[in-house]
């Protein structure tokens, strides 16, 4: 249940298959180059419990560091490709990672970081020729001095994620680390032996989203574990989601919300173009769904649409599976790890149907936020519950539905709005693309409504659509929620894994003056 146990079961099985350039890195070579790295990590020094980190592309040989990492007992941090040279650096320093990986790809960035802690950087080619970047030793030339031969004492290792920071600066995530050796019977292979995958070692895994998000990276290696193959698409791309279905003939698939707008937006005759029969199992999650976007993909693809809610903290999940959602439109599902409560600002239990805070008792196996011990105490109360700051409200049958984050709620007069159930709405609206909805300041009301929108056709933006997108909520919504104005951007500011940064947004239009997320 490791590179190095499906090397020996069938090493020329593909344990990658990049979409874009066809590239195919093979078991046997997944192995020998996570061995050669996890010499180069014990040479320099580095022992279970130390970090590295990683700021790379969807690039084809990700999955090594991760696997060196985790048959060395060592945590990794993926760090996003978009940041900002200061963003890198903070989480680079902040997980006091020892070692740092990147690419030829991010060379502009990477040769601008200042790591002092920061021992070995090491950087792969994106291209072959590439130059290295000024301050970093080639990563193949690196490697290749060390034997291809497992550690003596291999220990499992783990991710150390953060936060996306959609609404401030990212927090890292510290679970224990695990005390058995590669190669035992994972407790990700446990429940995805069954549950919502069914994975085995025939399955064909297309992952479309960025590698340094949780979820993508965590499936993937975890499917990796049965040693089936993992097709990773070096960006999204609507259609060629579609296309790789047709052509590696894909059975698991993960996907966003917004990756099924996309989708859904393409020409009807795109749509049908590709075959997608293959398809055995879909799985959704990030951020909620709007009814009518699932409705019409159970419709396209069948009743295979499972989804999930849960975080990188594992504190607890839910879990629901198509025949129950059109039963339940627009739940998460009920308590799949954890007992899930709903409680008031009081922390009293909340009646069905009544929105509170989401909170899990008893779920994972814990975690603290790295060095932020006050953060790791706001997220659990006095009764040893845990929050991802999500709010909800569960229905007579305990089937979760989401409303919003706590940060994004909009108070207006002194009534609660949650800004997700206007987003889905703008969403099913023929010349919408992309909306968010924030609220901005109001010397009467204290925030008003307001939803920026992304256009399919930008040319249509003006006042005219403007009035038509109003009209349309509060011909589907009580007027209260519904936006008072509209603005219009190219593109909103949201992340590859489907996550909005609604802060950004916000801060347009509070500058100075107080705005709750922080």
């Amino acid at each position: 249940m490791y590179a190095g146990i499906d090397a020996v079961n069938g090493p020329d099985h593909p344990a990658v298959i990049m979409s874009g350039s066809g590239e195919i890195v093979t078991y046997r070579q997944l192995e020998d180059r996570s061995c050669r790295l996890a010499q180069l990590l014990y040479d320099t020094g580095l022992r279970p419990g130390d970090h590295i980190a990683l700021f790379l592309e969807n690039h084809p040989r990700f999955f090594e560091v991760v696997w060196a990492a985790l048959r060395s007992g060592l945590y990794y941090t993926p760090i996003n490709s978009h940041l900002t040279a200061s963003e890198v650096e903070y989480i680079a320093q902040d997980c006091d990672a020892r070692v740092f990986v990147t690419s030829t790809a991010l060379s502009d960035v990477a040769e601008e970081l200042e790591l002092p802690k920061i021992e070995r950087r090491l950087a792969l080619e994106s291209t072959p020729g590439d130059p290295i970047p000024s301050g970093y030793e080639s990563y193949t030339a690196a490697i290749d001095s060390f034997p291809p031969e497992p550690l003596e004492h291999e220990q499992e290792g783990s991710p150390m994620l953060y936060s996306s920071g959609t609404t401030g600066r990212p927090k890292g995530i510290l679970p224990p680390l695990p005390t058995f050796p590669p190669g035992k019977d994972h407790p990700m292979v446990r429940g995805s032996r069954s549950g919502i995958w069914h994975f085995n070692g025939d399955s064909t895994y297309l992952s479309p989203a960025p590698l340094y998000h949780a979820a993508p990276i965590v499936t993937c290696t975890t499917v990796q574990r049965f040693g089936a193959t993992v097709v990773q698409m070096e960006r999204f791309d609507a259609e060629g989601l579609l296309q790789a279905i047709q052509t590696h003939r894909v059975s698991h698939i993960q996907l966003v919300p917004t990756m099924f707008v996309r989708m859904l937006k393409l020409p009807e005759a795109t749509r049908k173009r590709y075959d997608v029969s293959t398809l055995v199992r879909a799985a959704h999650a990030a951020a909620p769904c709007p009814v009518e976007t699932k409705r019409k993909m159970i419709e396209w693809w069948g009743p295979i649409i499972h989804e999930y809610y849960s975080g990188s903290e594992n504190i607890g999940s839910t879990a629901i599976g198509p025949e129950e959602w059109l039963e339940h439109p627009g739940s998460v599902g009920r308590s799949l790890m954890g007992t899930l409560h709903i409680l008031d600002e009081q922390g009293r239990k909340c009646p069905p149907g009544q929105t509170g805070q989401i909170w899990f008792e008893a779920g994972g196996p814990g975690f603290v936020y790295h060095k932020d011990e006050t953060r790791t105490e706001e997220a659990r109360n006095e009764s040893g519950f845990w929050t991802l700051n999500d709010m909800g409200y569960v229905d007579e049958d305990n089937y979760l539905y989401l409303t919003d984050r706590k940060t994004y709620m909009i108070i207006s007069g002194g009534v609660n709005i949650y800004p997700q159930e206007v987003e889905n709405l703008l969403l099913e609206h023929d010349k919408v693309l992309d909306a968010a909805v924030i609220g901005v300041p109001d010397d009467e009301m204290g925030e008003q409504v307001k939803a920026v929108v992304q256009l399919i056709d930008p040319s249509q933006a003006g006042s005219e659509v403007e009035e038509e997108l109003i009209a349309f909520c509060r011909e589907n919504l009580s007027h209260y929620k519904c936006p008072k104005t509209v603005d219009f951007d190219d593109a909103l500011p949201r992340q590859d894994t489907g996550k909005l940064y609604k802060r950004l947004i916000r801060d347009r239009y509070w500058g100075d003056r107080d705005s709750k997320i922080v």
